[in-house]
């Protein structure tokens, strides 16, 4: 009823995944989430957590499935108290008298009303397509991490497919210490499994060799190579944080170009943060400080927390994150954005239209050409549309 069983579904509560958990129930129900992989959203992980929360809740209030659903919606505790509440006033218990949150009390006559209509669609003059009860797909045991990409060569499978298969696949490989598994098209099973037995166990990633640089620390190269710093502790056996200068780290890496993996939680953020290029509004890129939250960055910037939250993929009662860059759109004529006394010169992300030039751009944002061209590395004469340029701009002087 939330989701649409879409696994990449996000609430306003940060409940994600085809089934909706929270991040507090999920792990409940031994949904991993971390750098690598959500279990929230794995087609297989979720499904039989949310099996067992339904049987669950049902055995917590006595077999009656529409206190069970609607606990599922609003959690138990927000069902029990109600419940209470009507013992202590002597009126009934059942759902239908209870007071609820609005969202649930319409959550579970709508899961009702769709029942119906699946039961019985000729009563209500509606034509369900016919889906096929063969299997749609298989689960192979990988074995250990692989590179996406070369799974999905193996497998004889386009990666956005295998994303769609595995959603829980937060980067471009599987999650280093499980699970180790993938899902398939049923008829690639076969080919898949026969292709990763003869594939050696040093082929399954691709590597890069790293000499320590003065000044280097773990979290640094980590975030150089879009990597935890576990993953690099692991692969170089290293315990603690000491590196030295001149040693030589060996960094797990992507086999394709990062657009390759184009449903990646880094690809599907960036869609999200670019949604409103080429429109009427400007796009600042503002890096999260200690203490910042979206109710102070959404004052900054004169924008709601709400529209904020949804630019950058995230919830309302989502934690920020110091470092984090955090897309923001405003007004090309709003000059008065900045209303402290933060610095005003922002990270800004633009995306070339048709018709535009270096001149143009340069006018508009009031920069100088020489630091366009010297941001961005360009040696072209022409820009090309959609072409994507970082500039660093005073944003209260916006043309």
């Amino acid at each position: 009823m939330e989701s649409a069983f879409d696994p990449f579904a996000y609430s306003h509560g940060s409940a994600a995944g085809m089934w909706q958990f929270i991040p507090s129930t999920g792990r409940m129900f031994d949904l991993k989430q971390d750098w690598w992989y959500d279990g929230r959203r794995d087609v297989v992980d979720s499904t039989r957590a949310a099996l067992e929360y339904l049987d669950q809740l049902n055995r917590m209030f006595d077999g009656d499935w529409l206190l069970a659903l609607a606990a599922y919606n609003s959690g138990p505790g927000t069902v029990l108290k109600a419940v209470r509440r009507n013992q202590a006033a002597g009126k009934p218990t059942d759902f239908w008298n209870l007071d609820l949150p609005r969202e649930t009390e319409a959550y579970v006559p709508k899961m009702f009303a769709l029942g119906k209509l699946i039961h019985s669609p000729e009563q209500y003059g509606i034509e369900l397509p016919e889906i096929s009860t063969e299997p749609y797909f298989a689960v192979v045991d990988t074995g250990g991490q692989i590179d996406l990409a070369q799974a999905a060569e193996l497998a004889d499978m386009d990666l956005s497919d295998l994303y769609l298969l595995n959603p829980g696949y937060n980067q471009w490989a599987t999650n280093p210490n499980g699970p180790h598994r993938l899902l398939v098209f049923a008829d690639r099973a076969e080919l898949f499994r026969e292709r990763l037995t003869e594939l050696p166990t040093d082929s399954r990633m691709a590597w890069q060799r790293y000499t320590i640089q003065p000044g280097d620390s773990l979290l640094t190269i980590a975030r150089q190579f879009n990597v935890t710093v576990e993953t690099i502790r692991q692969a170089n056996e290293i315990n603690g944080s000491l590196i030295r200068a001149g040693d030589a780290l060996m960094i797990p890496t992507a086999s394709a170009d990062s657009s390759e993996y184009s449903m990646s939680a880094g690809q599907r953020l960036a869609r999200r943060q670019n949604s409103l290029a080429g429109g009427d509004r400007t796009r600042i890129d503002h890096q999260v400080r200690t203490g910042d939250t979206f109710w102070d960055i959404s004052r900054e910037y004169d924008v709601s927390v709400q529209s904020l939250a949804r630019w950058n993929n995230m919830a309302p009662k989502d934690v920020l994150r110091p470092g984090q860059t955090l897309a923001v759109w405003i007004d090309q004529d709003n000059t008065s954005v900045i209303r402290n006394n933060r610095e005003v010169v922002r990270k800004v992300g633009y995306v070339v239209r048709q018709g535009d030039s270096l001149y143009r751009i340069a006018n508009k944002f009031n920069v100088r050409i020489a630091d366009i061209e010297r941001w961005n590395r360009i040696d072209q004469k022409y820009l090309q549309p959609g072409q994507r340029l970082t500039l660093y701009v005073d944003v209260t002087r916006i043309q």
